[in-house]
C-alpha cells in the first residue's frame, strides 16, 4: 500500500527490503518491529495508515483524499472498516489458512466470523463501488482494500467455506480494475520477487 501510494504520487523513494524482528536496531526504526516503516529526513514513521497520511501531506502529485472534510472522513472510515473488521480478524486464522499450522480453535473462529460479518455489513452500507469504494475517484481506501480484501476472502473460503465476495457485490470487479493500473502491476511484480527472497531467506519451499 505504501509503495503503491509513492508510485502513484510520483515520489522519489528507495525500496529497502527488511524482515520483521525485535532487535534493538529494528525497534529503533519501527517501535513494534513491524514493516512497513518509512525513513524520512526527520526520523522513522511506522503503521501503514499513518505513512499514507504522511505521503499525502508531503508529496506532490494527485491527491487520494477528497477535498471536502466530510468526504475525507468517509474515506478514512472505509479504511478503518477494512483494516479493523476484515484484515485484522482474518489474520487470526492465517495459520490454518496459509501456513499449515493446524485448525484454528473454535472459539477463535467464532469470534473472527462475528467481527468479519459486521465488517462486511459496514462496508456494504458505506461503500458504493461506483466504481471505487467511495465513488468516482480512486482513494487510499481503494489502496487498502486491494491488498487486504483478497486475503480476507481467502481466509473466509478456506476456514469458513464462506464466499465473502458474494457479500459485497462489486468487490471483485473493483479489485480487478485496480490490478490494471501500471503502479499496481509494478508493486505486484516487486512483491512476487520479495516473496521468493523471503522463502529463500527462511528456507521455505
Amino acid at each position: 500500500m505504501v509503495k503503491l501510494a509513492l508510485i502513484e504520487k510520483g515520489a522519489d523513494y528507495e525500496d529497502v527490503r527488511i524482515y520483521t524482528g525485535q532487535s534493538e536496531d529494528m525497534l529503533a526504526k519501527s517501535a513494534m518491529g513491524k514493516v512497513p516503516f518509512l525513513e524520512t529526513d526527520k526520523g522513522f514513521i511506522s503503521e501503514t495508515a499513518v505513512i499514507l497520511d504522511y505521503i499525502e501531506d508531503t508529496q506532490p502529485g494527485p491527491s487520494f483524499y477528497p477535498e471536502d472534510p466530510f468526504d475525507k472522513a468517509r474515506v478514512r472510515e472505509l479504511i478503518k472498516y477494512t483494516e479493523l473488521y476484515l484484515e485484522l480478524p482474518a489474520r487470526r486464522c492465517y495459520g490454518e489458512a496459509f501456513f499449515g499450522s493446524g485448525p484454528t480453535p473454535e472459539h477463535t473462529k467464532a469470534e473472527v466470523r462475528t467481527v468479519m460479518e459486521r465488517g462486511v455489513g459496514a462496508l456494504r452500507r458505506q461503500a458504493v463501488f461506483a466504481p471505487y469504494l467511495s465513488g468516482e475517484s480512486i482513494s487510499y481506501a481503494d489502496f487498502v482494500f486491494l491488498y487486504t480484501f483478497p486475503m480476507a476472502t481467502s481466509v473466509a473460503k478456506i476456514v469458513f467455506d464462506w464466499d465473502l465476495s458474494a457479500e459485497l457485490p462489486g468487490a471483485n470487479e473493483l479489485v480487478e480494475k485496480l490490478k490494471l493500473r501500471d503502479a499496481v502491476r509494478t508493486v505486484d511484480e516487486d512483491a512476487h520477487a520479495g516473496q521468493k527472497e523471503f522463502r529463500d531467506h527462511y528456507g521455505i519451499k
